[in-house]
């Protein structure tokens, strides 16, 4: 039995150190985005956490500080589901900040019932990709200029299951809650190979990842038979600690300076599926986005 469990555990250790840079972390309130703050902390970065709700983001800031034992921790509000929150955030970044070395895409929501986010889109096509599409665009001269910089996208294995419905891609025709999830995280590994690309010779590299089965309260739309499997399969599921690790490899680990586009688990290279390597499909989907945000990023 312990050895099936250490099938699942990420076994990575580093001393790199982040003093002068500077971190951005979505849903860094709760789960593997608060581990993942509290160790580059640690590490002596400066940690902006990005979080919906502020009751919990202040409660979750006073936790960061006091493991790390760093006082350059601060939340600010961002709420991936409504872009005027989204512009608001990043011009409050774009202004405050002089520079930005690592922004972490983790928030996400999964196999929630149907709902639309502020600006009219399905709920987890809009806040998993489009929102962090949109954060992506509006920070991204900032990271170029911060550069040498990483930009980490949280996604899942879950991207295996998904296609991309271009015709339509907000579910309104027939919505199935852990088929909108999988397009979502299929959009997340096709944005992060289709970015690595456009940044090629900038200095900012990109990486997208399976955290690992994790034991988080995204779990709370789970019903019926989907409960049922993962309390089945809880005893070898990673904690946040644990699920926390592929991305901080991303985000610290040097020997990933010259690596961009690639999609990693268990803090390692990792196979995609080949829906995520499609680029034509890709470039789809970067215009798609685009049209529906009213942006223009070539």
């Amino acid at each position: 039995m312990q050895a099936v469990r250490n099938m699942f555990r990420a076994a990575w250790t580093s001393a790199e150190r982040l003093e002068g840079k500077t971190v951005v972390i979505t849903g860094a309130n709760t789960g593997i985005g608060k581990e993942t703050a509290i160790d580059l902390a640690k590490r002596g970065a400066k940690v902006i956490m990005a979080c919906r709700d502020m009751d919990r983001a202040q409660a979750a800031m006073k936790e960061v500080v006091e493991s790390s034992g760093s006082q350059q921790v601060t939340c600010m509000r961002l709420d991936l589901a409504d872009s005027k929150s989204i512009r608001e955030f990043a011009e409050a970044i774009n202004k405050g900040e002089p520079q930005l070395n690592i922004l972490i895409n983790n928030a996400g929501v999964m196999v929630c019932p149907y709902g639309k986010t502020a600006d009219g889109f399905e709920m987890q096509i809009g806040v998993n990709h489009l929102g962090h599409f949109l954060l992506t665009h509006l920070l991204i001269d900032l990271i170029k200029r911060s550069a040498p910089a990483r930009i980490i996208t949280v996604s899942s294995m879950a991207h295996s299951f998904g296609s991309i419905n271009l015709e339509d891609i907000n579910s309104e025709k027939s919505y199935n809650k852990s088929g909108a999830y999988s397009q979502s995280k299929l959009a997340n590994v096709l944005f992060n190979r289709l970015l690595a690309k456009k940044l090629e010779g900038t200095g900012v590299t990109t990486y997208s990842l399976h955290p690992g089965v994790i034991q988080t309260d995204l779990w709370r739309h789970l019903s019926g038979p989907q409960r049922f499997v993962m309390k089945m399969v809880s005893p070898f599921t990673k904690s946040p600690v644990q699920g926390a690790q592929t991305t901080i490899y991303c985000a610290v680990e040097p020997s990933l300076e010259k690596e961009s586009g690639g999609y990693y688990s268990d803090c390692a290279p990792a196979s995609c599926s080949a829906a995520a390597k499609d680029d034509d499909m890709a470039q789809k989907l970067w215009e798609l986005s685009c049209q529906l945000l009213s942006i223009t990023w070539e």
